[in-house]
């Protein structure tokens, strides 16, 4: 069971990366983008998520470096994951990408580095140089994020290291079987975006009949969903109450029947862009 903030996946390189974390997908520059980061690592979160089309790495660069000083912690104790865009797939583009978004976020290196979408054509010149930086050490891992299998498989087959991280749209009215079913047999770790599907499933009888079950609430219900499920789950939110009620799903674990339940909810539907058909 995992039943601490600060448990971790083992991912397939040996690096541990923390089952929970936050991230600020469209959460502007300003001080509220940087209190939630403070906000997160003083309530004991150590995964943070952003990405260059987010517009955000240097508040959340500052918001790191505030919150560790608050905490008393080093920036090694922290996970930071970051995303190349579209616009930037080639090779030597992605090399340069990197170093943008280092120099945003004021870190020597990041924890996790992920090619945002599978673009047709283009991601595998922008998988070379994730490599090489892994190699250089540059970069603890890299993955890729939105990848159906068939991009994996079309990835891999010219690839000398295979990804770490496949992070995708994740929730119980999009479950991706195929897609976790295929990571799970290549050793990638599967992690979730827009766990709670931007908050369009917090009002469904099912859900909210177990979180009642569990005094709990129906976001609390779907996280720990997605940790039982063996998901890395990364929420967001900007409200300090929020981002400790999502946190609390630690001293709960709900039942094969519960889970099992959770998984009827599947609908294949999505809130964000169909990965076969998005570009830019």
């Amino acid at each position: 069971m995992i039943n601490n903030i600060h448990d971790t996946t083992i991912l397939n390189n040996g690096v541990k990366m923390p089952w929970f974390g936050i991230g600020v997908f469209k959460v502007e520059e300003g001080p509220e983008l940087i209190q939630a980061v403070k906000f997160a690592i003083n309530h004991g979160y150590r995964s943070i998520d952003t990405a260059a089309i987010y517009g955000n790495e240097e508040g959340v660069g500052q918001g790191i470096r505030e919150g560790i000083q608050e905490v008393g912690i080093s920036r090694e104790e922290l996970f930071v994951t970051s995303k190349v865009w579209n616009a930037d797939l080639g090779y030597e583009s992605t090399l340069a990408a990197y170093e943008t978004s280092l120099k945003k976020l004021g870190l020597d290196y990041l924890d996790l580095y992920l090619i945002h979408w599978p673009v047709a054509g283009e991601y595998k010149d922008a998988w070379r140089a994730l490599e090489t930086l892994y190699k250089e050490g540059r970069i603890k891992a890299i993955g890729v994020s939105n990848f159906q299998v068939h991009h994996l498989e079309d990835l891999m087959k010219d690839a000398e290291i295979n990804p770490m991280i496949n992070q995708v749209e994740y929730h119980p009215r999009l479950n991706q079987k195929e897609v976790q079913a295929f990571c799970r047999e290549h050793g990638i770790q599967l992690e979730a975006w827009s766990p709670l599907m931007q908050g369009q499933l917090l009002d469904h009888p099912v859900l909210q009949e177990i979180a009642k079950k569990y005094n709990k609430t129906v976001a609390q219900v779907i996280l720990r969903w997605d940790l039982q499920n063996g998901v890395v789950t990364i929420p967001k939110s900007t409200k300090e109450h929020r981002i400790v009620e999502n946190s609390t799903i630690f001293d709960f674990e709900l039942t094969t029947e519960d889970i099992q339940q959770i998984n009827t909810l599947n609908k294949n539907h999505r809130v964000g862009p169909d990965p076969d058909n998005f570009d830019f």
